[in-house]
């Protein structure tokens, strides 16, 4: 962040009151997204998406407000950031109740703090996993244990 302190009691909304800190994920000034631009052509449409820099004040504003989930829900953003879309979908669906094993779904989220360093997704993964557990919630596995009578 470049220019003045940020200061996230006074500096909110960044729009009107910081567009200097506002950058898109590719690093594109905020003053050059436009409809006209995008529709144009200048600006192609993967340069609108927010970037991690801007998910952090937004959460930095929320703490200052007293609004730490939201703040919470903010960083985790920040960090699907680095996730392409694609993986984010199959997260997504490997999700929904009985979609996925309890052994698949770690596995997620290791990839997801290995291949892409989103500790904080991890772990969100990894609290659906025990409420999966406790609401039988998971797709059943073919372990060697299961009576398939």
């Amino acid at each position: 962040m470049k220019g003045k302190k940020f200061d996230p009691r006074r500096d909110y909304p960044l729009a009107s009151k910081r567009p200097d800190l506002l950058r898109t994920i590719s690093g594109l000034d905020f003053s050059e997204i436009s409809l006209e631009n995008v529709s144009s052509g200048k600006i192609a449409c993967h340069e609108i998406r927010i970037s991690p820099e801007t998910l952090d004040c937004q959460a930095r504003i929320a703490e200052a407000q007293g609004r730490f989930q939201l703040a919470t829900n903010f960083r985790r953003a920040a960090e699907l950031t680095r996730v392409p879309d694609q993986e984010v979908l199959r997260i997504y669906n490997a999700l929904r109740p009985n979609q996925s094993t309890k052994e698949e779904l770690l596995a997620i989220a290791t990839e997801f703090e290995e291949k892409y360093g989103a500790t904080m997704n991890a772990g969100f993964i990894r609290d659906a996993i025990d409420v999966y557990e406790k609401r039988d919630l998971l797709k059943k596995g073919q372990s060697a244990g299961e009576n398939h009578g």
